[in-house]
């Protein structure tokens, strides 16, 4: 199954139909374009998939746009991943273990990496568990290990 697919399935709740990866970062981000030429964000460490742009003007603008970019490189959590984990092997993305979401630290000994598309897959799931529940709700989860 290819990254698409994969979002499909696992984040098609979220109201996306993506057709494109328009970009990926070293942390699973993807930026998706929709079969309405809208631009998604997914976004493993927050567990959300959303629209950030509702055409091609609104996302050159946004690409510009300088908090975006630091927001959406994390310069410093990926040299610090490559320092303690090394270069991703292909296929693999960084990720936080306990995702920022549910509290989990920015960094540290809760970012490992694992297959794109476990990834996908377990951010995908924990959404649609907490996607109803209220700010501050205890949950439960097993971490993808």
């Amino acid at each position: 199954m290819n990254i698409i697919d994969e979002v499909k399935e696992y984040w098609g709740w979220a109201g996306i139909n993506p057709v494109e990866i328009v970009a990926e970062s070293e942390f699973a981000n993807l930026i998706l374009k929709d079969d309405e030429d809208k631009f998604w964000r997914l976004c493993p460490e927050d567990v959300y998939c959303k629209v950030i742009a509702n055409s091609i003007y609104e996302y050159n603008k946004l690409i510009h746009d300088d908090e975006f970019l630091n927001d959406w490189n994390m310069v410093v959590m990926v040299n610090e991943a490559i320092e303690r984990l090394g270069m991703l092997e292909e296929g693999h993305k960084y990720y936080m273990v306990i995702p920022g979401v549910v509290d989990g630290e920015y960094g540290g000994i809760n970012v490992k990496s694992a297959s794109f598309t476990k990834i996908i897959r377990f951010s995908g799931e924990l959404g649609r568990k907490i996607k109803k529940l209220p700010d501050g709700a205890e949950i439960q989860f097993t971490p993808l290990e």
